[in-house]
């Protein structure tokens, strides 16, 4: 029996890996290629013959809607599933990537049991699904998150996406629950006057405030909240600045969790949250907010 073939088109190496590794762990026998963009997607698809091509939708010199739109037009890629990963998950997106013919949608950021799931649905339509599942151990098919995996299997040794280093205390979230605030009134006020955003985690979203930003990563204060943001924890924060509101959506993963104020159950939480996006534009906005100084040297919070 032919292997099951699937195309994994992003051009952030982080994301193609988390994908990589979710089909891998859930499906052993699958076959992996990968394209870092539409153009060069184009270029393997023109060669060879693939059951399932999972792609973002916002790359360098060939979209993900352009690269899905050129396959429609192919006879033999008509009908292959084609599931776009990406944040674009607004109405008009939606109904833009429908038109033009997508298979499925997984939104930014996305668990293992999501994707798993959409790829199962995928190929069981496509008539795929039992030679997929054939090689496929089903205690692996309830697998949950990356949250947990080591960096190495999540990166796959690659020291450009995430660079190792010593441990230090920002490496880990606290561990004690929160303990109730003294000064409810204090506690409830959010900090104000300072850049802000809102950080989507596959558990949900949380308002942020950015703390401090650059080209690779930003710093971001939250609430503590019951559930913990976790390490590895892939992730999208919608900035929205300036007085044209402009939004940018910047894709990447928590790098480190750390408790903002020096006690166990310390009401904010400070988190590393690093890019993985190489878009011109999104880097071109990022340069805008830093230049405008959004991102604000100090914090207190509830000032």
């Amino acid at each position: 029996m032919s292997k099951v073939s699937v195309l994994v088109v992003d051009d952030a190496t982080f994301i193609r890996d988390l994908v990589k590794k979710g089909l891998r762990d859930n499906f052993p026998g699958v076959q992996i290629e990968e394209a870092i963009n539409g153009r060069k997607a184009q270029q393997m698809l023109s060669r060879q013959v693939v059951d399932l091509i999972l792609c973002d939708w916002e790359m360098p010199e060939m979209s993900g809607l352009e690269l899905l739109t050129w396959c429609r037009e192919q006879d033999n890629l008509k009908t292959t599933p084609f599931i776009m990963v990406t944040s674009r998950g607004d109405k008009e997106n939606v109904v833009q990537a429908i038109q033009a013919g997508v298979s499925d949608y997984i939104g930014k950021p996305f668990s293992n049991e999501q994707l798993v799931t959409k790829v199962k649905k995928a190929l069981q339509r496509a008539g795929k699904l039992q030679a997929l599942m054939s090689s496929a151990p089903p205690k692996m098919l309830s697998t949950g998150g990356f949250a947990n995996d080591s960096l190495a299997a999540l990166t796959g040794g690659k020291a450009e996406v995430v660079k190792t280093s010593a441990p230090t205390p920002a490496a880990a979230a606290p561990a004690a629950p929160a303990a109730p605030s003294a000064a409810p009134a204090a506690a409830s006020k959010s900090p104000a006057g300072r850049g802000q955003g809102q950080l989507r985690l596959p558990a949900g979203s949380m308002a942020c405030v950015i703390k401090a930003l650059s080209l690779k990563e930003a710093l971001l204060v939250v609430k503590r909240t019951e559930q913990l943001p976790q390490v590895l924890e892939s992730a999208v924060l919608d900035l929205e600045q300036g007085e044209a509101a402009e939004t940018a959506r910047l894709n990447g993963y928590l790098h480190a969790v750390a408790a903002f104020e020096p006690k166990p159950d310390s009401e904010w939480l400070q988190l590393t949250f690093r890019f993985v996006d190489r878009d011109p534009q999104k880097l071109d906005y990022l340069s805008r907010l830093i230049a405008r100084g959004t991102a604000q040297k100090h914090f207190s919070p509830g000032a």
